[in-house]
């Protein structure tokens, strides 16, 4: 297996954009509201990175949350995805609070810092969690947060376990395990 942050559209972890309509829909803000899951880490004015964006679910709502001076980096390693994105976003007229951002195979490949990472469901898919890990650190400003969230159904409490760990042996510190985000929740930050 690759050593790569990302990963290629053809490892068959990723959830394939012909199936975002699962990942965006109604029912699904029923149960996982991005109000009610990031909203308590957000202020206006920040930049938030959304990692693994898929079609949109998170970054919508993130830029509202953000309001007109702020920023949300959606990445995606998925360039269909990202498409989603931007034609959701001009739909919404909050185009011009987003920002797309195509993820390279060795890496998430932006220079600025942020207040805010989600990485919703996606850690688990990443070849190497601490090498990706290691990065939202460097992008993450000093009193910035970053929320992983992993599915129940895919992460182990044994694994979500791992990877915590392997975020404080990258120089992440456990901020709090939050309840009710939908499922294994860490809140690290610097």
């Amino acid at each position: 297996m690759s050593d790569s942050v990302a990963l290629k559209e053809s490892d068959g972890h990723i959830c394939p954009h012909q199936m975002s309509f699962m990942l965006d829909n109604w029912f699904r803000r029923l149960i996982q509201h991005p109000k009610k899951i990031a909203g308590e880490y957000i202020r206006e004015g920040d930049v938030v990175l959304d990692v693994g964006c898929g079609p949109g679910y998170f970054t919508i709502d993130l830029a509202r949350m953000v309001g007109e001076t702020g920023r949300v980096l959606a990445i995606d390693i998925q360039e269909t995805m990202l498409l989603k994105v931007e034609k959701k976003a001009r739909r919404h007229g909050l185009l011009n609070r987003i920002r797309t951002h195509h993820s390279r195979a060795d890496g998430i490949g932006l220079d600025q810092t942020v207040d805010f990472i989600l990485a919703y469901y996606m850690v688990h898919e990443a070849p190497s969690a601490p090498k990706l890990l290691k990065e939202f650190r460097a992008l993450l400003k000093p009193n910035g947060k970053i929320l992983v969230v992993e599915p129940k159904m895919h992460v182990s409490q044994a694994a979500f376990e791992v990877m915590t760990a392997e975020a404080q042996s990258v120089g992440l510190r456990v901020l709090g395990y939050p309840k009710g985000k939908g499922g294994r929740s860490v809140l690290l930050g610097r």
